[in-house]
């Protein structure tokens, strides 16, 4: 008998995911439980018809046995400081899976990310802002109806603008952005992924 059988079965539910690359949900290939910075369970894999990293928010069987982890704490005489080219990420939690594969794609194009975390006490920290948004000097701002009822999104992209430094804008559905960044580049992230995110990468490196 094989020593390993117990840890196989030929019945193991397949793991799905939408890929907004393809534009369409997707068996997921070589899938790993990880946990967001809050400790929220979730599913990094590719895709196996284009190769991209898709990302599922939730728990699946990869995670039985594992022991969620507490959520990071940010503490200001331990943080590393951010590079100063870090892109921040600004998207509320029902946009958490576009804005993981954004942000893991955004990297192996050579662009370090900030993750914005849509918790109380994110964007105001200790009192005033929060360092990365301080130390970010580019902002990609995920454009959804929910992003557009967001306190903490708000917040950060109005830093952002006070500043005077660069937003782009990844649009998942057919909303306006708010007026004061309505000039911001903007991208379809929906109707053509690829080519808007060869885009984007152009628009952040100017």
């Amino acid at each position: 008998m094989n020593d390993h059988a117990e840890y196989y079965s030929d019945d193991e539910e397949a793991i799905e995911a939408y890929c907004v690359r393809c534009k369409e949900t997707i068996e997921v290939e070589n899938p790993r439980a990880v946990w967001t910075r809050r400790g929220v369970p979730a599913t990094r894999g590719e895709c196996p018809d284009c190769g991209g990293t898709v990302f599922r928010m939730g728990r699946t069987g990869l995670h039985s046995g594992e022991e969620r982890p507490a959520a990071v704490q940010v503490a200001s005489n331990t943080r590393t400081k951010l590079a100063q080219d870090t892109a921040y990420i600004n998207f509320t939690e029902a946009d958490a899976e576009l804005a993981e594969q954004l942000a893991d794609d955004l990297q192996k194009a050579g662009i370090a990310t900030w993750l914005h975390e849509n918790v109380a006490g994110d964007v105001h920290w200790a009192g005033g802002i929060h360092p990365a948004l301080s130390e970010c000097s580019r902002m990609v701002y995920v454009l959804s109806p929910q992003a557009l009822d967001s306190e903490s999104m708000e917040a950060a992209w109005k830093f952002f603008k006070s500043k005077g430094k660069r937003i782009v804008i990844a649009q998942l559905a057919p909303v306006d952005p708010p007026d004061a960044i309505r000039r911001s580049p903007r991208f379809d992230m929906i109707a053509d992924y690829r080519s808007a995110f060869r885009q984007m990468i152009q628009a952040l490196s100017q």
